[in-house]
């Protein structure tokens, strides 16, 4: 099993209103580097696979026609750049990956490049890079560039990640760098080559910019839930950020995606789908039930509609909350539902049905309950529908992950799912085992 911490360098991230919760830390920890660093030591005393940082440009603005509800409600803003923790993060937990959230719609893919080699080899070769298409129309008014299309984005978003791949794999031979006083040669230039891409979208000479880090390509992740996204990450991510049932229909799209993976030339072992779980977890069932009640007290209504609005491009404050999804005139929001029908498919959902299951779940599974239990319902889960772990979201932060570590993870171990110690230095060791530092033999790209 794979368990990774799922956050955001913002207060409450997913769990909207928690910040009101007197042990949640978020509403200032976010900001303050020595409260990361001792939760990223917490992870690492759990064995986490790595954190995992979700990021937004741009605010949630289309619920209410307005910004309003999600300043109230503190829906992923304020938030700082996470991608400037890392660096001062990597020195605290040896073992501990990172992956980040990167937008293919506002960075050239030169840059990006450079910037995921720098943080590779700052880390010691431990970090990720979550392929993000973007989806917020507010980006654009603050001067970030134009939002395509829904598959236009991944087009776009094919060819960017192919330019990223030459640069990193093909750009630098290994030993360039040869340190040769005698001959006045700090790196040969034979070794260092151009990748002159020439695309729809981008035209790039290089050579890269950064010799060869620990692990070359990060670890790709990618989230994709609709036809062309899953698509998008079969043939990319080796690391799937998934939303299924825990049911046999949940089954059919992880071996969906498998068998996806495989038409494109790749291993469909290759690919560690990761569930998005909240997990809440105490010595008792009783006390984890109670403790989650008590928690959705605080939760934000608005705060979720407006989460949603963002999502999907779809102001639900104007309809009743009775209203049919069905009778709303918008793929964005039928997407979403459609899989939630996958659970219920006899069920029909309403707008007010949309704000409680974001709370029940905050946009994945919940798992409620003692150690055994929740291991249990993991387990269950895994079986079931093929996933290989969890991205763990929790509250309130940082006690409710201290609470997985201390608790949920030794009664992982003593079953044999979890593992006690690191086999290998660098992320994509965590994921695919000792020695395997770069991308796998099978993978496509670039092509």
């Amino acid at each position: 099993m794979h368990l990774s911490a799922f956050i955001q360098a913002s207060p409450n991230h997913q769990i909207k209103g928690m910040w009101k919760h007197p042990a949640d830390e978020t509403s200032w920890g976010y900001r303050t580097l020595s409260w990361w660093q001792d939760l990223v030591r917490t992870l690492e005393r759990g064995c986490f696979d790595g954190i995992f940082f979700a990021d937004v440009l741009g605010t949630y603005d289309v619920y209410g026609a307005s910004r309003e509800a999600a300043l109230r409600g503190a829906v992923q803003i304020p938030g700082i750049d996470p991608t400037l923790l890392i660096p001062a993060l990597a020195s605290c937990p040896e073992h501990l990956g990172f992956a980040v959230t990167f937008s293919t719609s506002h960075h050239a893919p030169y840059h990006t490049a450079r910037l995921f080699s720098t943080l590779d080899h700052l880390t010691g070769g431990r970090v990720g890079w979550n392929i993000v298409t973007s989806y917020l129309a507010d980006a654009e008014r603050q001067g970030l560039g134009e939002i395509l299309a829904h598959d236009a984005r991944y087009d776009r978003a094919d060819e960017y990640v192919d330019v990223c791949v030459k640069l990193w794999e093909r750009s630098w031979d290994e030993g360039a760098v040869v340190l040769d006083a005698e001959a006045d040669t700090h790196t040969d230039p034979a070794r260092v080559h151009e990748i002159n891409h020439s695309g729809e979208w981008f035209t790039v000479e290089g050579p890269h910019m950064v010799e060869p880090s620990p692990q070359r390509t990060p670890v790709l992740y990618q989230a994709g839930n609709s036809t062309r996204g899953v698509e998008f990450a079969a043939n990319t991510g080796e690391v799937v950020f998934m939303q299924v049932p825990g049911n046999e229909r949940g089954a059919a799209v992880v071996a969906s995606l498998r068998e996806r993976a495989a038409e494109a030339g790749r291993d469909p072992e290759q690919i560690r789908a990761l569930q998005v779980a909240r997990v809440v977890v105490a010595e008792t069932d009783a006390e984890a039930r109670a403790m989650r009640d008590e928690w959705s007290q605080l939760f934000s209504v608005d705060g979720y509609l407006a989460l949603y609005g963002g999502w999907t491009g779809i102001d639900l404050g104007g309809y009743p909350p009775d209203t049919p999804i069905d009778d709303i005139e918008a793929n964005a929001i039928r997407t979403q539902v459609e899989r939630w029908k996958l659970e219920d498919p006899e069920r029909t959902w309403t707008v007010g049905d949309v704000a409680r299951r974001l709370s029940e779940t905050a946009g994945g599974l919940g798992f409620v309950g003692s150690p055994v239990t929740v291991a249990d319902q993991m387990e269950a889960f895994m079986e079931t529908t093929g996933v290989d772990g969890f991205n763990v979201t929790t509250a309130p932060v940082p006690w409710g992950l201290t609470q997985v570590v201390d608790y949920l993870v030794p009664e992982l171990q003593r079953r044999g799912r979890f593992r006690t110690s690191y086999e290998g230095s660098t992320f994509r060791e965590n994921f695919f085992g000792a020695g395997q530092r770069h991308l796998h033999p099978t993978y496509p790209r670039p092509r």
